[in-house]
């Protein structure tokens, strides 16, 4: 019988760090505060005492100093998971992010890769200060040589993660903090991936399909309760390379459409994932197809936060304006 643990999120994460790192020697943690004190969230919580100082590495204050190191970490035989302590603090590292590690098995012509893992909680929902709250998927999506995970459970988390550690190109590993400890799953403890670029579908339906991924997954479960349709959701699960597949399939059954992000809406994975139906299932639809996002805006400060989000209600509402079109 395969042993199997009620684990969070976060723990979840720890797990699939410790498993990689137990598999194969070349994988090195490394980040602001991952090491001693095991991270802000905990994530890499007793990393350090196993593994030593050489393998988790406690980096300065500084991330562009992480990516850099990380890329030449990969580029030298490594495979670097490193840590943004927020989705903000991720930003100053697109610069090395899109313009060497994206590009090098292009620049090479496939002689080298780089693989390396972008790990950071991200989203809304905690009532944090700026710059500590956004959803910054879209930036790493449309860049050409990422790929780009959300995992939205415990059970993907670990899975996802371990897949992300073992491929041979740079991995953005975006972790929903709202929901890092808010649910809780059976998960193996024994080894095993969940492959990236593959979408899951959570319930199927007739009606209407609802594709999610991250935190905003929990609240469309809600929303599900709240309503008396057939409803298909989809966890997207790896936003980039997109499973198309999936979602193409759900809505020339269903014939209607729910997109829900956290993010703001204008050039978003929202409007890719509209196109995508728009142009490959047109002739399926029965009606317009709907995105529930978050607003042009810079995310609010915790007084307002709520309004920002999407919630069950807000989700369900659009839901039945779908059914009735």
């Amino acid at each position: 019988m395969v042993p199997i643990a009620k684990l969070t999120i976060v723990e979840a994460i720890n797990a699939a760090l410790r498993q990689e790192m137990e598999r194969d020697a070349s994988v090195v943690v490394l980040g602001e505060d991952v090491g001693r004190d095991g991270g802000v969230f905990r994530a890499t919580d007793g990393l350090w005492e196993k593994f030593g100082d050489e393998r988790v590495i406690d980096t300065p204050l500084a991330e562009t100093g992480i990516i850099g190191a990380s890329i030449g970490l990969a580029l030298g035989g490594l495979k670097p998971v490193c840590e943004a302590q927020f989705d903000g603090f991720a930003t100053p590292m697109l610069d090395q992010l899109i313009n060497h590690a994206s590009r090098i098995r292009w620049r090479s012509r496939g002689r080298f890769s780089c693989p390396l893992v972008l790990r950071f909680p991200y989203g809304g929902g905690i009532r944090a200060l700026e710059h500590h709250s956004d959803s910054p998927e879209t930036y790493y999506a449309h860049t050409p040589g990422l790929k780009v995970v959300v995992p939205s459970g415990p059970y993907d988390a670990k899975g996802l993660l371990a897949s992300a550690i073992r491929d041979p190109d740079p991995v953005i590993f975006m972790e929903p903090k709202r929901v890092y400890r808010a649910i809780r799953e059976e998960v193996p403890e024994e080894e095993y991936t969940v492959p990236l670029g593959q979408a899951r579908v959570l319930q199927e339906g007739s009606d209407v399909t609802v594709i999610a991924w991250g935190a905003m997954v929990r609240e469309c479960r809600e929303a599900l309760a709240l309503t008396s349709y057939s409803i298909e959701l989809i966890d997207l699960r790896t936003l980039s390379p997109m499973d198309t597949k999936t979602l193409v399939e759900s809505v020339k059954k269903t014939g209607r459409a729910v997109i829900v992000q956290e993010a703001p809406r204008n050039c978003s994975v929202s409007a890719e994932v509209a196109a995508v139906l728009s142009r490959e299932a047109f002739t399926s639809l029965r009606a317009p197809i709907k995105r529930v996002t978050g607003f042009d805006t810079v995310i609010p400060y915790p007084r307002m936060e709520n309004y920002y989000i999407a919630d069950e209600k807000r989700i369900a509402k659009e839901i039945d304006k779908v059914m009735k079109y």
